[in-house]
């Protein structure tokens, strides 16, 4: 298989606590997105890079455990991850220092510690996860 290639671009205007930028994706989905230091650091609302990264983390894991879960033979109804990024203040800045996912899932047949057990093997394939190997990565697993 092929290398494939995903792009994405942005651009900051001003200075950090003032300025602004925007973000945009290759495939179009993101078209000039906003984003400031108060939606990067405060609570004002808008996107950032790290509610992107997380984004990207639970939509990579849902799609590996769902494979996953299918190629042991079980036929998952649904699976659900819900991703944080976590930013702790560093010397010398903030840095991007955990990532939590908490995994939930409908699989018929299957028991909790069988999917504790599948969740935390996905988190070792997981491409996103891999990526993020710097990371601490926490991985919470519910069976519905």
């Amino acid at each position: 298989m092929a290398d494939i290639e995903r792009t994405s671009e942005a651009t900051w205007t001003g200075d950090l606590r003032g300025g602004n930028g925007v973000m945009t994706s290759g495939s179009g989905v993101l078209s000039n997105t906003p984003y400031s230091f108060v939606t990067r650091f405060e609570q004002a609302p808008g996107t950032n890079p790290e509610e992107l990264l997380a984004a990207a983390h639970a939509a990579c894991y849902s799609m590996a455990f769902a494979n996953t879960l299918n190629q042991k033979g079980y036929k998952p109804d649904h699976v659900t991850t819900h991703a944080t990024c976590v930013l702790t203040p560093k010397t010398g800045g903030m840095q991007i220092t955990k990532m939590r996912l908490r995994a939930e899932g409908q699989v018929p047949g299957l028991d909790q510690a069988t999917f504790k057990q599948i969740a935390d093997e996905v988190n070792q394939g997981c491409i996103v996860s891999r990526a993020l190997g710097a990371l601490e990565i926490e991985v919470e697993a519910t069976l519905l």
